[in-house]
């Protein structure tokens, strides 16, 4: 099979396509054949060396990606025939394999893809919208609400915005550059405006007649987050899933003493509770997707041309959810 290939940590230039031998499926696992393999900022940063929340360190050379969908064409022993040719996808969990014509994962990690989604949408919703889902456990969403969304041109953004719009909120979308954030507005947001124009709070201010923002979805931290937080009224929350602005590696993001709330991992997972929070989060995602609520944004890439994917996303010239395609 071909594959991405990773044979020392930096630049993206060291993602390598190639051949390589077929990953072949163990017991209780399954073997796909990918249609769509998802990349995320995370893998910018463990392309780089850093080791994230992994329990081992990253063993070179590696086939990065955790998020794939496709066919399953082989199974594994204990692994009911059934599963051969279902449409699936699936979250590989720490194990790495996914930008590759095939990868193999438990069966238990898989889902059925539902019949309105493409394979690209659900790999999308599978990590990105899986993350949205465990983020609006922290704040409730109603037609009392005035959200505001950095970086809602971004996949879990996108989604934000739509969910806080099905729920009757006022939406305050926040993009980088006048391209950005024509889209945000025409995903619904009631303003869109762009963070990189300096006067960006005074024209949220003035649309809002002084009327106070109840919650900051920040997965951006810096500056951004500091011009939004400023934005809260008194008991507003500013839930805080990343710090993407900030740079990954500069330790905690930005925080509030007595409004932020931290919700990346653990957390997420606790707040969702259950045998599986995971897989919970997981079929929450995909089911507001199979009724049509949620819609993710995706950018497609040839799985050859990974290497610009990651250059893409590491400098903000995406928008949604970044998606290889075989």
């Amino acid at each position: 099979m071909h594959a991405i290939r990773l044979h020392a940590f930096g630049p993206a230039e060291n993602l390598a396509y190639e051949e390589t031998d077929d990953p072949t499926p163990g017991p209780g696992q399954v073997r796909i054949a990918v249609k769509a393999a998802g990349v995320h900022l995370l893998d910018t940063a463990l392309r780089e060396g850093f080791q994230g929340p992994a329990p081992q360190p990253t063993a070179l050379p590696t086939i990065p990606g955790r998020e794939v969908a496709g066919v399953v064409e082989s199974v594994g022993e204990d692994v009911a025939g059934l599963w051969l040719g279902k449409h699936v996808v699936a979250h590989l969990g720490f194990a790495p394999g996914g930008y590759a014509e095939l990868a193999v994962t438990d069966v238990d990690r898989a889902h059925e893809i539902p019949a309105n989604l493409d394979f690209a949408e659900a790999v999308a919703m599978i990590g990105t919208g899986r993350t949205t889902m465990g983020i609006l456990q922290f704040a409730e969403l109603g037609p009392d609400a005035v959200a505001v969304i950095p970086a809602a041109a971004g996949g879990i953004g996108t989604l934000l915005v739509q969910y806080a719009k099905n729920a009757g909120a006022v939406v305050i979308g926040l993009a980088g550059g006048p391209e950005k954030a024509a889209r945000v507005q025409a995903n619904g947001a009631d303003l869109s405006v762009d963070y990189q124009d300096p006067a960006w709070p005074e024209k949220v201010r003035a649309f809002l007649g002084g009327r106070p923002a109840t919650v900051v979805f920040d997965g951006v931290g810096g500056d951004v987050a500091r011009e939004s937080v400023a934005l809260l009224g008194p008991g507003g929350r500013h839930v805080v899933f990343g710090w993407s602005g900030a740079g990954l590696h500069d330790g905690e993001p930005y925080l509030v003493d007595g409004v932020s709330e931290q919700v990346l991992g653990p957390v997420m997972m606790q707040k969702a509770g259950g045998p599986n929070p995971v897989r919970t989060l997981e079929l929450r995602a995909l089911a507001e997707a199979a009724a049509g609520r949620l819609t993710p944004a995706v950018q497609r890439f040839p799985l050859a041309e990974a290497a610009a994917a990651h250059r893409a996303l590491e400098t903000r010239a995406t928008t949604g959810k970044v998606v290889l395609e075989p």
